[in-house]
């Protein structure tokens, strides 16, 4: 069964998580300690963050860094927690970091990563649906080279839209 917070388009994920430029940071959890700072759903009085910053999130992507890097291949990596930890489905959000240099995130391919998409999810169904198309996107290459250049928030949204039309 479907709930209304199920299918949530990937392009209202990311304009909820926001997109990030020049993230400081030359390792993997200095990147996504910033990535966490920056990504409101994370770190504000509803998500029950202390000070501001989502400590428990980042301990959590984290570990699940620790049994297995999530960088993809192609310059990506998908960082997550292993389990859903945000409690509200309407505060699911994906949001996108670009490192100020790349970094080695011991990506399957061996390159150090460009871009990062943080995922946040209330449900290991929400979880594997962002996961699913987060990986169809990274495979078309006009996305992809959108991400290599770090073109404009609004840009990267509107491809994630034009994109998603033709899911449907």
């Amino acid at each position: 069964m479907t709930g209304p917070h199920d299918d949530i388009p990937l392009s209202t994920l990311v304009e909820r998580g926001g997109v990030f430029y020049k993230l400081p940071g030359t390792t993997v959890e200095s990147c996504i300690a910033e990535l966490i700072r920056r990504t409101p759903c994370l770190n504000d009085a509803e998500s029950g963050a202390s000070g501001g910053f989502n400590a428990e999130f980042l301990r959590a992507v984290l570990e699940r860094e620790a049994l297995m890097p999530t960088g993809i291949g192609r310059g990506i990596a998908l960082p997550h927690p292993r389990n859903p930890l945000i409690t509200e489905a309407g505060r699911q959000c994906v949001s996108i970091g670009f490192p100020a240099v790349p970094v080695d995130w011991k990506a399957l391919d061996g390159k150090p990563i460009h871009t990062a998409l943080l995922i946040a999810s209330a449900s290991a169904k929400f979880h594997l649906r962002a996961l699913l198309k987060i990986n169809f996107l990274c495979r078309e290459e006009g996305f992809l080279s959108l991400l290599q250049e770090q073109a404009p928030r609004d840009r990267i949204i509107g491809a994630i839209r034009d994109i998603e039309r033709g899911w449907k």
